[in-house]
């Protein structure tokens, strides 16, 4: 049986499946349907400094091939995760990893510096690339200085795993993670949504409350998949790849590609249990092809 262990940074894994933030609660809405032991690690859901309410209805779309979604970061911010859901999930027998967001780079610090705090939380995944929050959010992911700014922040006031999540909605993908790589990232994951639109033609209007929206779900794989190469040929740090993957398949390709790691996201939403059939899936590929161990494969591709 082939070995699923693999590490993003200091960060070890049981396996390489995670889940992607803001698809899967904080994990214990989902305990009836996934035994979370079974996964590599849980992103939880973005946690900003100060609570926030989110964008107004209607927030989310289905589309041809994924869905739509603005959100907005909707969270009760970090105080309230660190007194209410860190004590429910700090025992969990998997990696439990707090998406960070924030409007400035010092509310970014300082809610990377209170997670820090927390001792059974390993890692947190910095968001800066939310194409749905007014402030803040994919502004600092769009160009390397703004990046890099973030990063530095608060890589000075957070001491463990600091993965970055970059947005997809830039000119050159690998001149922001190299940039982030330079102010000490342990790891880049991508992609964030890409920005999109739905609009009602009988009603002409816009469907979203705010027009626009990041779009998930198969339709964004493709690139993805691309930008995960690319990142992953352009920097020396691990690489989580998302977007898209439904199956095990989808996870694989992420994989060949150069992602040490992946997540899964939306589709959590149409079967909560995938991410543990994509585990098995993972598994039985390498055992049909002969690999001994999943980083036999991770960037094989030519």
């Amino acid at each position: 049986m082939a070995d699923l262990k693999t590490n993003i940074g200091g960060l070890e894994l049981r396996n390489p499946v995670m889940t992607a933030s803001g698809t899967f609660g904080y994990g214990l809405e989902f305990e009836d349907f996934v035994d979370l032991s079974r996964l590599g690690g849980i992103v939880v859901k973005g946690t900003t400094l100060n609570p926030r309410e989110g964008n107004p209805y209607p927030r989310m779309a289905e589309t041809a091939g994924g869905m739509l979604n603005c959100v907005g970061l909707q969270n009760k911010g970090v105080d309230y995760f660190c007194e209410q859901i860190y004590p429910r999930v700090k025992d969990m027998d998997t990696n439990v990893v707090v998406n960070v967001s924030g409007s400035s780079v010092e509310d970014y610090a300082e809610c990377a510096r209170r997670i820090g705090e927390l001792e059974n939380i390993p890692a947190i995944e910095l968001n800066i690339s939310c194409p749905n929050v007014r402030q803040g959010g994919m502004a600092f992911g769009v160009t390397a200085a703004g990046a890099a700014s973030v990063v530095k922040a608060v890589r000075q006031a957070y001491p463990k795993t600091l993965i970055v999540k970059l947005s997809p909605n830039v000119t050159d993908v690998t001149e922001i993670a190299r940039a982030v790589e330079a102010e000490g990232a342990d790891a880049v994951s991508l992609i964030n949504t890409l920005m999109g639109m739905a609009i009602d033609a009988e009603r002409r209007r816009k469907v979203l409350s705010i027009g626009t929206g990041g779009l998930s779900g198969p339709a964004v794989k493709p690139v993805a998949l691309r930008m995960v190469y690319q990142v992953a040929r352009a920097v020396k740090i691990p690489v989580v790849g998302l977007g898209g993957i439904m199956t095990a398949t989808d996870a694989v390709e992420f994989l060949l590609a150069g992602a040490s790691a992946v997540e899964i996201g939306t589709a959590n939403f149409i079967d909560p249990s995938v991410t543990v059939k994509v585990v098995e899936g993972i598994e039985a590929y390498l055992d049909r092809h002969g690999f001994r161990s999943v980083k036999d494969i991770i960037g094989i591709l030519d």
